[in-house]
């Protein structure tokens, strides 16, 4: 199911929720739409799914006009699947009772009891709940219970499913263990999904493509390398794994670092968008430096270090500048230690940051 969006604005008051928003989802792909609280992620969703009605522009789906400021389709005649974060379940109502309950709705008043209990059986099974169907909400984990409430989302096989920061409520560990199962799922139904979210991990993790959000404005789209390796705005780069902005200048492609004592070459020579050359400053991620103790770049003091496992994250101020920079376990560098940084050849760090 494809959506086209076009130019649509969202207005409370004095206030623009979404201004002007234009994109284009292609059927069967995975869209994150990332950004901080109150950038407009949760309003662009609920105008898709029909729970906020656009102030100006369109939102159709497979060519059918579903929002506008005269149209709004009701949300129940839109064939849509949706997962929230808090998870709703019917607390009386079993596993399995709860993911029949869509298909108890009028649209589905056609299904045969065979129809019925094989769409069931089919989202208990790709959600590995065959064990649980008998059990109550409030005997399950937080992850089962969000297996049930995607189960529920899928019963009735949409071609677009919604979740809003499905995850948000989960532990680290089995967040991860569910970003597979919402892959999983993606790849079995088919559908297209749109994931909102907060958290750049889960973006860069599952989708294919993300959607960078503020102020009720896009700042970008793009697969998860281009977002992350080719940010094209200021906001882009440092919001998605804090990019590093190391003052200075810019002459042509080359750039000297103002933290950088010694002048007789470029701290950085390559391409880089107009936003980093207007303001001064060169992007760096932090697995990008290449920290030693002797040569040139920039002079520096590690003044925190936290040990992770598989990196060290360092921060080292530089000047009135403060550096975030990851290293590799073998790294021997005390808080304290004089040092510096270099800009090494751009590493790409694994999505799931």
């Amino acid at each position: 199911m494809s959506v086209i969006i076009k130019n649509v604005t969202k207005v409370y008051g004095d206030t623009k929720a979404l201004d002007g928003v234009s994109v284009e989802i292609a059927s069967g792909e995975f869209i994150a739409i990332l950004g901080p609280s109150g950038c407009g992620k949760t309003t662009l969703l609920r105008t898709i799914c029909g729970f906020v009605q656009p102030t100006s522009g369109t939102v159709e789906v497979d060519g059918r006009l579903f929002s506008s400021e005269q149209v709004q389709v009701p949300v129940e005649q839109r064939g849509l699947g949706m997962v929230f974060q808090s998870f709703a379940l019917w607390p009386h109502m079993t596993v399995r009772q709860n993911i029949e309950f869509p298909l108890k709705s009028r649209r589905n008043k056609g299904l045969t009891p065979a129809q019925r209990e094989q769409a069931i059986d089919a989202a208990i099974a790709s959600t590995g709940l065959e064990k649980m169907q008998k059990r109550l909400p409030g005997e399950l984990s937080g992850g089962q219970r969000q297996r049930v409430a995607l189960a529920r989302a899928i019963v009735e096989k949409p071609a677009l499913l919604l979740m809003d920061e499905p995850l948000s409520a989960l532990d680290a560990e089995l967040k991860i263990s569910m970003r597979k199962e919402i892959q999983d799922i993606h790849r079995l139904t088919g559908a297209s999904v749109v994931y909102v979210t907060h958290d750049q991990s889960e973006a860069l993790a599952m989708a294919d493509r993300i959607i960078i959000m503020k102020d009720g404005k896009i700042e970008q789209i793009g697969t998860p390398d281009e977002i992350y390796n080719h940010p094209k705005t200021i906001f882009a780069a440092t919001f998605v794994s804090k990019c590093n902005l190391v003052r200075g200048h810019w002459v042509q492609d080359s750039f000297w670092a103002d933290a950088d004592p010694d002048k007789s070459s470029p701290f950085y020579r390559g391409p880089v968008e107009d936003c980093f050359r207007n303001a001064d400053v060169c992007p760096v991620r932090p697995e990008e430096f290449v920290m030693s103790r002797i040569g040139s770049g920039l002079a520096g003091t590690v003044v925190n270090r936290q040990w992770g496992g598989r990196e060290i994250l360092y921060k080292v101020q530089c000047g009135s500048e403060l550096m975030t920079v990851y290293t590799d376990i073998s790294a021997a560098f005390a808080e304290g230690d004089s040092v510096v940084l270099q800009r090494g050849e751009a590493m790409h760090h694994e999505v799931a940051v």
